[in-house]
């Protein structure tokens, strides 16, 4: 039987046909080393301007598909700009040698700071304290939606990355720090803004799912409304550490909403003080018994650059949310009817019931795919899969031969750091292959 994986087809006009389906097929390829080629990239996009092809790998997908490239030392064909076709097949399991935490002298390599393709060894004098890296874009396409594609990544593979420099609590060689910084929007249209993951995604994934703890810090922001600005975020989280695994996890019995915590984005505290005022009396006016926080009141500096988010905190820790980035010439109208969209949309969305929110829910696939057992999110009432998150449960089917049931339960593959995946499912082939020559 042949040791080389078989090619994994994805047509990329399938169900949301979108970025999505690529960023959840990337992670997955990158982490199992099994082969991908997409076609028709994010066929059912409109058209950016009159006579332009739909579609295509727009910067921010490329870098994302660049640096796991680097990272995995794939090969890659269509790779460019526009793209509409990928193939993608992940050569290495993570750079040799670099696992001590100590200064290898001898190499030329450690000498000059680096570890694997996309990193930079940092030392504290002869000691391995972190390792950086570092993802550019020159228009402000959205640092969130990078994040989402390479976060498996960070997380589960190995890197060799135990070091004896790093202790967990009970002694043992723990993981390296790693920080990575992207340059490129923080509040983009048709984008999570890094408001939303710092303060609803990033939570929920590490005190609901149990992934190590993720910092970030927003260097400078980055607009798409107005006029466009690149901004710069760093990320530092701790990676799980060699042969962990994800434990399964059950999201479910949301509770009662006990906290709205409100961020605004605006110009001059004439608007952001009009749209407090608004936000304050819709709130009260709806769910009386509840805490109102502002953790961002934050000046924009431009007539056309307007941000609101809202997230909801229930007794029992889930947190839900709603935004809008107001894309227009901002008037007196503006707060009102900004503060009122969003308070509708979260109505609407506390309505269904469920644990997690429209947006959140397709981020979680990936984790229930990877994770040990059976992970379930409770879907609420009246509110099915979103058209994201059935392409998520769809490209996790194709890459890693798992099963959705109608209420978005999932077993999980079991993924270990450390391990060689595409290794697994061949001696699993050649097992299932040995059970029916037997009977």
């Amino acid at each position: 039987m042949s040791s080389q994986p078989q090619l994994i087809f994805l047509d990329g006009a399938t169900l949301e046909g979108g970025g999505q389906l690529l960023r959840v097929a990337l992670s997955l390829s990158a982490l199992t080393y099994l082969p991908i080629h997409i076609w028709d990239i994010r066929a059912n996009r409109a058209r950016p301007k009159p006579n332009q092809p739909t579609g295509g790998l727009k910067p921010a997908h490329l870098a994302a598909v660049e640096w796991l490239a680097n990272a995995t030392k794939a090969e890659t064909q269509g790779m460019f700009k526009g793209s509409s076709k990928l193939l993608f097949a992940p050569l290495c399991r993570g750079p040799s040698g670099a696992s001590s935490g100590v200064r290898d002298q001898s190499s030329s390599q450690a000498k000059n700071g680096l570890a694997a393709g996309v990193w930079q060894n940092v030392y504290d004098g002869d000691t391995l304290s972190r390792r950086d890296s570092h993802i550019r874009l020159n228009s402000p396409g959205s640092v969130c939606l990078i994040l989402q594609a390479i976060l498996p990544y960070l997380l589960f593979h190995s890197l060799d990355n135990a070091s004896t420099a790093f202790q967990d609590r009970e002694g043992r060689a723990a993981s390296i720090p790693l920080r990575v910084t992207i340059e490129g929007g923080t509040n983009v249209s048709k984008s999570p803004s890094v408001e939303y993951f710092s303060q609803v995604l990033i939570p929920l994934l590490v005190e609901k799912i149990g992934i190590p703890e993720i910092a970030t810090t927003i260097i400078k922001r980055g607009w798409s409304s107005g006029r466009a600005d690149v901004g710069v975020v760093q990320y530092d989280l701790m990676p799980f550490t060699q042969g962990s695994k994800l434990s399964k996890f059950e999201l479910s019995n949301r509770g009662e909403v006990t906290r709205m915590n409100v961020s605004i984005l605006a110009p001059g505290s004439s608007v952001r003080n009009s749209l407090r005022k608004k936000v304050t009396q819709r709130l009260l006016a709806s769910y009386p018994d509840t805490d109102i926080l502002y953790p961002i009141d934050e000046d924009t500096g431009s007539g056309a650059r307007l941000y609101l988010l809202i997230v909801a905190e229930t007794c029992n820790g889930y947190r839900l949310g709603q935004d809008c980035l107001w894309g227009r010439k901002i008037n007196s109208a503006t707060p009102d009817s900004v503060a009122e969209t969003v308070i509708r949309a979260l109505e609407r969305e506390l309505d269904k019931g469920r644990c997690v929110d429209e947006y959140m829910q397709d981020q979680l696939v990936v984790f229930q795919a990877l994770a040990e057992g059976t992970s379930k999110v409770e879907s609420g009432k009246n509110a099915g899969a979103t058209l994201h998150t059935q392409t998520a449960r769809w490209v996790s089917a194709q890459v890693l031969g798992l099963t959705f049931d109608e209420q978005g339960n999932c077993s999980g593959c079991g993924f270990k750091v450390g391990e060689n995946y595409m290794e697994r499912r061949l001696d699993e082939a050649v097992a299932d292959l040995e059970k029916v020559r037997i009977a």
